[in-house]
């Protein structure tokens, strides 16, 4: 069992992120066969160019680096909030001093596909780091890029919704919705499923919490670079994965309002704006402000500002509606 002692500092420091290259990370892995499988659809139409990518580029020795359970620091670098950029992660790829990354390598690059005679001279070499960074700039073009608006604007309404229930029900309750397996006990996170990892003491830095949609369950990080941190998988993904989830079936909502409105209500179990909605749902955004308004104007919805965003939600009737679909 893993246990996070947590103090009332702690939880003034905690915070969220995104993180680009970790997700792109988690995807190789996937593609790969190390990780959490992808739905069919996402695997038949990712794996003809990731396998493309590993003959033609230096994938391979980024891949090299990973197993199973983790991965060099250095090709997914700590994120700093919300809105970190691949941009962002690049840069910081592409900065890591080549000591550093023969470090991480000695440590990491411990498996057969290490000592193949092509990976082994991209790891030897003195622009190693620049290498595995192109390599991962074109694995991100063509396999992330396109779905990653989509997907950030998932974990964007994770935490959307997260941070409602920190409001409303306060970090225990919080931090036990990220995943049935963690629990708050006496003033601190356990985390059961861990193998035998003892006791990791927070010491007023707080803990960072990261959404993905690759994360089959949850993983942590615990050893500098990194702050301590936990990756939980997103609201959501079950649903972009096709998978089934335990919201309501949509049949009857579908037949009283229409299959896209219903789409949309059944969307808003979190708070969303207009753009988290056009993203996560792939609508346009008129067809999303049209059904917006209709559904507003029906008093199946209201909205109120938060920040620079509006945010939509639904109301008792709405609320009610969902309810009484399935």
């Amino acid at each position: 069992m893993l246990r996070f002692e947590v103090s009332v500092e702690d939880l003034l420091r905690s915070r969220f992120a995104l993180s680009p290259a970790m997700d792109l990370c988690l995807l190789l892995r996937s593609l790969a066969g190390q990780n959490r499988p992808l739905p069919r659809a996402w695997a038949t139409r990712l794996l003809p160019a990731f396998e493309r990518l590993r003959r033609e580029t230096e994938l391979n020795a980024a891949l090299a680096l990973h197993t199973p359970q983790s991965g060099p620091n250095f090709v997914a670098p700590p994120p700093r909030g919300l809105n970190q950029t691949w941009a962002d992660d690049l840069a910081m790829i592409r900065a890591t001093p080549l000591e550093a990354a023969r470090h991480e390598f000695a440590a990491t690059a411990t498996g057969p596909s290490a000592r193949d005679p092509r990976v082994r001279a991209v790891l030897d070499s003195t622009d190693a780091v620049s290498r595995i960074a192109e390599a991962m700039d074109q694995a991100w073009h063509e396999l992330l890029a396109t779905d990653w608006p989509q997907l950030r604007a998932i974990c964007e309404r994770d935490v959307v919704h997260r941070v409602g229930v920190i409001g409303e029900h306060g970090w225990a309750a919080t931090i036990e919705s990220l995943h049935p397996s963690i629990a708050w006990r006496a003033g601190g996170i356990e985390l059961g499923f861990f193998p035998p990892v003892g006791t990791v003491r927070l010491a007023g830095d707080g803990l960072l919490l990261i959404p993905s949609v690759f994360v089959g369950n949850i993983a942590a990080h615990l050893e500098d670079p990194w702050p301590r941190t936990l990756v939980y998988p997103a609201r959501g993904t079950a649903a972009l994965w096709g998978e089934q989830e335990t919201v309501p079936q949509p049949d009857a909502l579908t037949a009283l309002v229409g299959r896209a409105r219903a789409r949309l209500l059944l969307a808003l179990d979190a708070p969303a704006s207009t753009s988290h909605l056009v993203r996560s749902l792939a609508m346009a955004p008129g067809a999303v402000g049209d059904h917006l308004a209709i559904l507003r104007s029906a008093g199946l919805l209201v909205r109120a500002r938060s920040g620079r965003s509006v945010l939509y939600r639904r109301t008792p009737l709405g609320e009610a509606l969902v309810g009484g679909s399935g």
